[in-house]
């Protein structure tokens, strides 16, 4: 008879102080059905509540790190912020540091990237929809690192919603589709096949952007463009490292 397959632990962080975003993202992993891995959320004790920059995204990581010393038992880590986040190697170099090896960790932005290129052709483009106009420089220069050339054929831009991540969940409902689909649509005009949430705070609204890829090509184009959430595209990919691993 064949053992069961071993439970692993996956520890999903979101580095703001808002906990409703936390709470955002739980229905998003239990959708995907990883019964064998027990997936626990981490909120950030202090630090900033909607990470709107890279000096944000600074403070959060100091915030989170020394919060994070006393939970390195677990097999992976998921960082919930749609940015090259510094507590991603920070946390790496930490566990590696103490003789915790083998474990995974990893970020929504870069996860969501490569599941953006693997859902696309190669002569194809993709696109980010975020929050404030700022992300537009930061996440094309981080596109840039990961790609390895400034002038990228494959990213076609970052269009926004101008509005900060905990805005997500506490503007009124209409207002957030609304600038959802406005953003969206700026894309579609750029030709992207594939458009990447880009907000962890965006958990959970993939429908809107379907739904505007539909009202602007249609019934039969719209459904065809690839559209990726960050969260489920890590929390897939830590779950699949970790088998690659075990």
């Amino acid at each position: 008879m064949a053992s069961n397959p071993p439970r692993r632990s996956i520890l999903i962080i979101n580095p703001n102080t808002t906990t409703s975003m936390t709470e955002s993202l739980k229905p998003l992993v239990d959708s995907l059905g990883f019964h064998d891995t027990q997936f626990d959320y981490f909120t950030a004790p202090s630090g900033v509540p909607s990470i709107n920059n890279e000096e944000d995204a600074g403070v959060s990581a100091n915030a989170c790190l020394s919060a994070l010393k006393e939970r390195r038992g677990y097999d992976g880590f998921l960082v919930c912020c749609y940015s090259q986040h510094p507590l991603v190697p920070q946390l790496r170099t930490d566990l590696h540091a103490n003789g915790f090896e083998g474990k995974v960790v990893a970020g929504i932005f870069e996860c969501s990237i490569a599941a953006c290129l693997q859902s696309i052709n190669a002569d194809e483009t993709f696109g980010i929809v975020s929050t404030g106009k700022q992300w537009e420089h930061i996440l094309g220069a981080a596109v840039a690192g990961i790609l390895g050339s400034d002038q990228s054929s494959r990213y076609s831009g970052t269009e926004t919603t101008g509005l900060n991540a905990n805005e997500l969940h506490t503007a009124p409902r209409e207002q957030v589709d609304q600038r959802m689909k406005v953003a969206t649509k700026r894309l579609l005009k750029r030709g992207v096949k594939a458009i990447c949430l880009g907000c962890a705070g965006m958990a959970g609204m993939r429908q809107v952007v379907l739904e505007a890829c539909i009202e602007q090509l249609g019934a039969i184009e719209g459904p065809r463009i690839k559209v990726i959430d960050g969260v489920v595209s890590g929390a897939v990919f830590v779950q699949g490292a970790l088998r690659a691993l075990s």
